[in-house]
């Protein structure tokens, strides 16, 4: 992909974006709220009323951007009047969210900033099309409030639950080099949230490192201590993705989707009270949990810039160092322009 067809991409999508915030500055966010469809679990997919013969299938994460914009409500509709259905799939987490997108039934999703990297290692198709601002305190290395875990250094030898491939993959990776500890110092046991929560609980595993708002459901359940979050150690980034084709082909139904996400995060960002009433139905949480959660973390759609990819690169250079991806990746290989 050349110089001159990364800029010109680039500018589409900083218009793009650029549109979305002043269409939400006319219109004033939308205070229409829906009641969430109920998940039948991370595999299970609900499809919106037909708007066509096209379809965007979209897959989303707990308590995320994308899960806040279904829950209230509204792109199904705007969707609809552009000729797509919708489907929707919830996934425990982004490295499964992105198996999803390799084989080929999902469209769009929501991930942090690790996944992607595992994922274009092993080939997936994707494309970045936005992320969301930083929010390095929403997520966590949690160990149990009667641990004799202090500091770092006692984390040596001891068992660590984690999803592998996912966001916190890489705030433990930074917190023990800050620490001074090798990444073979600790015993990684690599689980999906709800088993990783109960193997935290069951005292199976020493510490557990995860983001919200598993993080806060946990904490404020089981007394447990942070014995670091992300401050001053990653940014953790939400990333918008898509594959290939659907950009080239569906640009038009990610326009739409990019422009209801901005709007909705919006009034998320001012209303979080309100939302953490409105998501606790559907995520089985407590509204207090969920209202810590979300102020631990960072609303809107920004585009991909320089200083965003070469993070990025950085972060998948440390995980082929490493030796936790098989490859050196450019991410410019999956940046749209």
């Amino acid at each position: 992909m050349g110089n001159g067809t990364r800029k010109v991409r680039k500018a589409a999508l900083a218009l793009t974006l650029i549109a979305s915030l002043s269409l939400l500055a006319a219109c004033g966010s939308n205070d229409k709220q829906q009641g969430a469809s109920s998940s039948a679990g991370a595999s299970s997919s609900s499809t919106a009323k037909s708007g066509g013969d096209k379809k965007i299938r979209i897959g989303y994460q707990k308590y995320a951007s994308v899960n806040i914009l279904k829950v209230r409500g509204g792109l199904d509709e705007k969707l609809a009047d552009i000729g797509y259905s919708v489907e929707w799939t919830e996934f425990p987490g982004g490295p499964q969210l992105l198996e999803a997108v390799n084989v080929g039934s999902i469209d769009f999703g929501n991930v942090g900033e690790a996944p992607p990297i595992f994922a274009q290692a092993a080939g997936t198709p994707l494309v970045y099309l936005g992320h969301a601002p930083a929010s390095p305190k929403a997520e966590a290395i949690l160990v149990p409030k009667d641990s004799p875990i202090q500091t770092g250094a006692d984390l040596k030898g001891k068992k660590v639950a984690l999803n592998k491939g996912s966001n916190v993959h890489y705030l433990l990776v930074k917190y023990l080099e800050q620490q001074g500890l090798q990444y073979s110092d600790i015993e990684t046991v690599f689980l999906p949230p709800a088993d990783a929560r109960a193997a935290f609980e069951s005292g199976s595993v020493d510490a557990w490192v995860i983001w919200e708002p598993f993080y806060s459901a946990a904490q404020l359940a089981t007394g447990a201590r942070v014995l670091a979050d992300g401050e001053g150690l990653v940014s953790n980034y939400e990333f918008y993705l898509s594959t290939h084709k659907f950009y080239e082909n569906d640009k038009a139904a990610l326009d739409v989707l990019l422009e209801q996400l901005q709007q909705s995060d919006a009034w998320a960002k001012d209303n979080q009270s309100e939302l953490a009433g409105l998501l606790a139905p559907s995520l089985g949480l407590d509204v207090p949990s969920l209202e810590q959660a979300l102020s631990h973390r960072g609303f809107g759609v920004e585009p991909i810039t320089d200083d965003i990819a070469q993070a990025q690169q950085k972060i998948a250079d440390v995980f082929y160092d490493l030796k936790l991806i098989p490859d050196k990746i450019d991410i410019q290989d999956a940046i749209v322009e």
